[in-house]
């Protein structure tokens, strides 16, 4: 039996203007005895350069040459960049959110998973909302990476943001956050999406602050700059091959 592509769906009748509900998730973390529930807007997915936070802005600035947006949802940073005249080539594993891309005018966006880019090369690696996150575990890091790395052309870059989620631990007066000392990493959470009373299935999703990343992308021969920070434990850096 297939399974439901809750994502998909609910960026599909936002397109063709079926429903504005939100979506809702609930993310587990080491150490939460409940799930962490929030919810979003799915008009969110669909914002323009002008809406988006600065750290995206930042991001897209930096795009050059033959792009690869993984992750891409509704499109919203590949359609800037192809407006702006730039090769870019859109992914995502979501079906309806691949359909959703063509409505709305991206000319390359492909349904399948990164492994399908095998022998393709890349100017810019684009890995937005958290892109890293589809890692799902810190174990698991430095195979990505090398993948990652396998697809970059000569002087490529790797652009990536992530969040540092110490914060949604307590915290003591001294500023000192009360964080698991046993496995798995507080940054290894589990998602579920629910949209219109159905729910998806529950997937690992990674968070990992500035320094463990660049400890792990030296582990694989890539460089790591931190670009900007966000106003929120939030960062954009730049990987690339050690040597350039």
């Amino acid at each position: 039996m297939q399974e439901r592509d809750i994502y998909g769906e609910a960026l599909l009748d936002y397109q063709y203007g079926k429903s504005m509900e939100d979506i809702t998730t609930y993310l587990k973390l080491p150490g939460f005895q409940q799930p962490i529930v929030d919810t979003f807007s799915l008009a969110y997915l669909f914002r323009s350069f002008a809406e988006m936070p600065a750290l995206e802005q930042q991001a897209l600035h930096h795009c050059r040459g033959k792009i690869l947006d993984i992750g891409c949802g509704a499109g919203s940073h590949s359609l800037y960049l192809q407006d702006k005249g730039l090769d870019v080539t859109a992914m995502d594993i979501s079906e309806g959110a691949v359909v959703t891309c063509r409505e709305r005018g991206l000319l390359k966006v492909v349904h399948t998973s990164v492994e399908y880019f095998g022998g393709t090369k890349f100017d810019t690696i684009l890995l937005l909302m958290n892109g890293i996150g589809m890692t799902g575990r810190l174990r698991d890091l430095p195979e990505f990476l090398d993948l990652l790395k396998s697809l970059l052309a000569t002087n490529g870059q790797i652009l990536v943001d992530s969040s540092d989620i110490r914060y949604m631990y307590q915290e003591d007066e001294d500023g000192t956050f009360h964080i698991p000392e046993t496995t798995p990493y507080y940054g290894e959470g589990r998602f579920v999406m629910e949209y219109q009373g159905n729910k998806g299935r529950e997937f690992p999703w990674l968070y990992l602050e500035y320094e463990r990343l660049k400890n792990s992308a030296a582990g694989q021969g890539l460089n790591c700059q931190l670009i900007c920070r966000g106003e929120h434990y939030d960062y954009l850096a730049r990987l690339q091959k050690s040597g350039h």
